[in-house]
């Protein structure tokens, strides 16, 4: 339900607390992982950085940090006073990440409680500053680093990635439910690696089937934000952390990535335009 209610002094605050400063938050997530959903959150945030907004990259796939990686970076974030964290900047993006804490190939075992205390002190403990969207990269699955993050911030919106076939889309479904379940708008679905395209032959090959994403979009009601095919060139930007879209728009490699940044930035402002102001959530 929905209530005007006033905290009293000494309570803790009542359902998630938006973040100062911060106008948009943007989850993406998946049902499973090997989508690629990283290097979409990476390269969404980077154009959308590049296309003039003030943007943040939270990495909240604490199993999979692989942020740092595809940005280029092993720097570690410097602690201000009060325990307060700043964040890198790279390429223009501000970023947090487990992985540059947390460097090497040193795994992270964390229980519930510990994966709630990191994503909360990522929100509240890191200065942002000033940001039109903050994009938050969600491990694969329905766990407990989606549940801490719905229960920390007000998500404006999510955006769920998949591949097109019915094993991933199995799972996208979940995912779709588990965001409706918690109350969270859904600013559409995506698939990514849709089709390869040959360079012998230049024939679109179907290698994940086709199409399957926007058949399920359509099944929930919620947009389709568009098609990114399976090119080499974008996975090897990644993995020498330099990602597609800073070649800019003219590349043959990131048009496709620029196109789905404007239909999402389009979304989320649909999105917030008809969102109620000032109402507290109580669940």
């Amino acid at each position: 339900m929905s209530a005007h209610t006033p905290q009293r002094p000494g309570q803790p605050p009542l359902g998630p607390q938006p973040l100062p400063g911060v106008n948009a938050i943007v989850a993406v997530g998946s049902g499973k992982g090997g989508v690629a959903k990283t290097t979409l959150a990476v390269n969404l945030a980077l154009a959308m950085a590049k296309l003039g907004h003030k943007t943040g990259l939270l990495d909240a796939d604490v199993y999979g940090p692989n942020v740092p990686l595809m940005l280029g970076t092993s720097a570690q974030p410097r602690v201000l006073g009060e325990n307060r964290i700043e964040p890198l900047t790279v390429h223009g993006l501000k970023t947090i990440s487990v992985g540059l804490l947390n460097p090497g190939d040193k795994p992270l075992i964390w229980r519930g409680p510990m994966l709630h205390s990191i994503i909360r002190q990522f929100l509240g403990q890191v200065e942002w500053g000033q940001l039109d969207y903050l994009i938050v990269d969600l491990p694969p699955g329905t766990g407990d680093v989606a549940l801490s993050l719905i229960q920390t911030v007000p998500l404006t919106a999510a955006v769920v990635v998949s591949t097109p076939s019915d094993v991933s889309l199995q799972d996208a479904r979940k995912a779709i439910e588990m965001f409706r379940q918690m109350k969270v708008d859904i600013a559409g679905v995506v698939e990514n690696m849709s089709y390869f395209v040959c360079p012998h032959c230049h024939s679109e090959i179907d290698i994940f089937s086709r199409g399957g994403a926007e058949k399920t979009a359509r099944q929930f009601g919620v947009d389709f934000l568009g098609s990114i095919q399976l090119d080499p060139e974008i996975r090897k930007s990644g993995d020498e952390g330099k990602p597609a879209v800073l070649e800019g728009e003219s590349s043959p490699h990131a048009k496709s990535l620029f196109d789905l940044t404007r239909r999402l930035i389009q979304r989320v402002e649909q999105i917030k335009s008809t969102a109620p102001e000032g109402v507290v959530q109580i669940q």
